[in-house]
């Protein structure tokens, strides 16, 4: 249980929410540069889809452990403190680091040691924070909450992704972790101000069988929800496709005459601006109750079709068809993250988190190895064909055709 000592409830913008949303912005400038720069750099220096698939499902493994063996534990704590401390550690990691790729040439062991650690911390750090942030926005704004969200990352990215590319050309990963070690400081100097009680059982004492009865307990919630069965059946799914192929467009850009990684922070720039736009509109107007799902299962389906023809047509079209998907995919994901968060009991939320980015890390870690080796065998523009036929039939199989029980889920009143 959370109390929220904001006594002001006319807003969505109480002091609570406003720290956590600047705090959030202040870590995502740095996020951007540094995940930017780190799916360019193995793939940079071997020229191989394969070894950068393979970075990234490494990368992962700890989003497939960490969530299910730590979220029972994780309700019997305050997560406030967990999110301040990540910050301030991670901070001084990506410090740390950044001094040693100074001193240090380009070795793919060490990357893949330091993913393995920031990966152990980021998962711990969002599990906390995904069931922690539904408790910051006050009640009957959940939707323009959740946009504000939504927001924020596709706007640092219009201005960070070209710088980035500059700071990762010129100055190399060295400066990028020194600056993102910095700005998460500050992020949790500035989280600490947040006033919230958080109430918690057992006082944060941990038992073995505590902790069994909790995770048992969360298993048994999610094996009756039939609806979101599907949904964290389907979104795993999509996600590690859409990370697979990400993979794919960076090599394509890097491989084509006339484009490479400039053009590539430009073009990831128009998905963004367009995620920007859908998120304002979404704050103003929000989609009906009803609507939701049918709307959510078109924009899977249109996603999946642009990404099927995206390498096959000119860079300006390349633009427009990302800034379509970037509008249209904010808010089929607005809609989702609220629809589920608040659908789910609060004393649940971080056990059944756990569960759906464990399974996420585990659909990217297997999709990107897949997607990446397939890089090898067919062309870029082929492999992106197959898996967007696959993911379009997969949604169709598993949303659409449970559509009543997940309907339940997406177009609940809250």
């Amino acid at each position: 249980m959370v109390i929220n000592l904001n006594t002001r409830k006319s807003t969505l913008w109480t002091s609570n929410f406003t720290i956590i949303t600047l705090g959030t912005i202040i870590s995502a400038i740095g996020g951007v540069a540094v995940n930017f720069s780190f799916s360019f750099v193995v793939l940079d220096n071997t020229q191989s889809t394969l070894l950068a698939g393979i970075f990234l499902a490494i990368s992962m493994i700890p989003g497939i452990l960490l969530p299910i063996l730590i979220s029972p534990y994780l309700d019997h704590f305050k997560r406030k403190p967990i999110i301040v401390g990540i910050d301030a550690f991670n901070g001084i990691l990506y410090l740390a680091f950044g001094v040693y790729l100074m001193i240090n040439k380009y070795n793919f062991l060490s990357y893949t040691l330091f993913s393995l650690v920031t990966g152990s911390t980021g998962t711990i750090y969002q599990l906390a924070y995904t069931s922690f942030y539904p408790n910051l926005i006050p009640e009957g704004y959940a939707q323009k909450g959740y946009t504000v969200s939504s927001m924020i990352y596709p706007t640092v990215m219009i201005v960070m992704n070209p710088v980035a590319s500059l700071l990762y050309s010129n100055f190399g990963m060295g400066w990028v972790c020194m600056i993102e070690g910095v700005l998460l400081l500050c992020a949790s100097l500035m989280e600490t101000q947040i006033k919230v009680e958080e109430k918690v059982s057992h006082k944060g004492h941990f038992s073995l069988k505590e902790y069994w009865n909790d995770l048992s307990e969360g298993i048994r919630y999610l094996k009756k929800d039939k609806g979101l069965q599907r949904i964290y059946s389907y979104m795993p799914i999509t996600q590690g496709i859409s990370q697979g192929n990400s993979s794919l467009i960076k090599a394509y850009f890097m491989a084509t005459p006339g484009l490479g990684i400039t053009l590539y922070s430009i073009f990831t720039i128009a998905e963004f601006i367009g995620r920007t736009i859908g998120g304002i509109i979404h704050y103003r107007i929000e989609i009906k109750a009803q609507k939701r799902f049918r709307f959510a299962f078109l924009v899977y389906q249109l996603y999946s079709f642009m990404d099927m023809i995206l390498l096959w047509i000119g860079y300006p079209f390349m633009l427009l068809n990302r800034s379509i998907c970037g509008f249209l995919g904010i808010n089929s994901a607005t809609l989702r993250e609220s629809s589920v968060q608040n659908y789910i009991p609060d004393d649940k939320r971080a056990k059944l988190n756990a569960v759906f980015q464990a399974t996420f890390s585990l659909s990217g870690m297997l999709f990107s190895v897949i997607i990446g080796g397939l890089g090898e065998i067919v062309s870029y523009q082929m492999a992106i064909v197959i898996m967007s036929l696959i993911n379009m039939l997969l949604c169709y199989f598993i949303m659409y055709r449970g559509r009543e029980k997940v309907k339940e889920i997406y177009n609940h009143i809250y």
